[in-house]
């Protein structure tokens, strides 16, 4: 027997949903289904909070005896930004200390990071409940979709995995500039091992990404007529299978080597040095 027009108009979306079985409570699931999504959001808020504090406080974020420059001030064209560190020159002149010295690209890979297929996963369920978790109802009376604002603007995917590859290039180019003596020359320490491999992992991350997969054979009708994109393909695809763990290791690599660059540029640690 159906349920009456108002009733069913009354009951919602998701589990509560016309069509799903009339059961009155929020999920029937015996186990802890809340822990995953308390987790997410207690390890993406310590993320932004520490990027956040970092971007802004200007300080201790070069180290020139190594030429080792975070990446969250990557690159710096200000000329707020100490000297040394504008690897690319003085673009502007100085900023107010509200404009972040990384404002360049910080906004880009927001952008990127936000629109991510696998982020956006995480923050729906996590953050907003659309759902927490399998077998438990959302709060939302409906869903929209991504068709209005600002959902819509997780269409621009794409466009910010452009911009991330260029800002790949930059830090990639950041890491090999890092390889420089105390008293000039070729140097090599921890440092820029730490640098090193932060980059490798976000190229890893970056190339892992849904839109990249796209570029390279989304669009192919006939892959026997492609061979080389469609191996490309094929290793892009390897990669994407494993794009949740890279989201989530590439902010702890980016925060460890901020950290790191942090406390040799301080004064706190030394550099352990293997060349020079």
């Amino acid at each position: 027997m159906s349920a009456p027009a108002g009733d069913e108009a009354g009951r919602g979306t998701g589990v509560r949903a016309p069509s799903r079985a009339r059961i009155a409570e929020r999920t029937l699931r015996t186990d802890r289904w809340w822990l995953s999504p308390l987790l997410t959001v207690l390890g993406l808020s310590a993320f932004i909070v520490y990027a956040t504090i970092r971007s802004f406080v200007r300080t201790a974020y070069w180290v020139p005896e190594y030429h080792y420059l975070t990446p969250f001030y990557s690159p710096c064209v200000s000329e707020s930004c100490v000297e040394g560190s504008r690897h690319f020159g003085a673009w502007i002149g100085e900023l107010p200390g509200f404009i972040p010295l990384g404002f360049l690209v910080l906004p880009f890979l927001l952008g990127f990071r936000l629109t991510c297929y696998y982020y956006r996963k995480a923050y729906y369920r996590a953050v907003w409940f659309s759902p927490p978790a399998c077998a438990v109802a959302e709060p939302h009376a409906k869903y929209t979709g991504e068709t209005r604002l600002p959902l819509i603007i997780q269409n621009a995917h794409r466009y910010f995995f452009y911009v991330a590859v260029v800002v790949s290039l930059i830090n990639t180019y950041d890491a090999i500039t890092a390889f420089h003596g105390k008293t000039g020359g070729f140097g090599f320490g921890l440092g820029n091992v730490v640098l090193l491999g932060n980059v490798i992992l976000l190229w890893a991350y970056t190339l892992s990404c849904h839109s990249c997969r796209h570029v390279t054979g989304g669009r192919l009708k006939h892959f026997s007529k492609h061979p080389v994109r469609y191996w490309i393909w094929t290793q892009i695809t390897k990669l994407n299978t494993r794009h949740m763990a890279l989201a989530w290791t590439t902010l702890g690599t980016l925060v460890l080597t901020d950290f790191y660059v942090m406390l040799v540029a301080g004064g706190a640690i030394s550099d352990l040095r293997f060349i020079n």
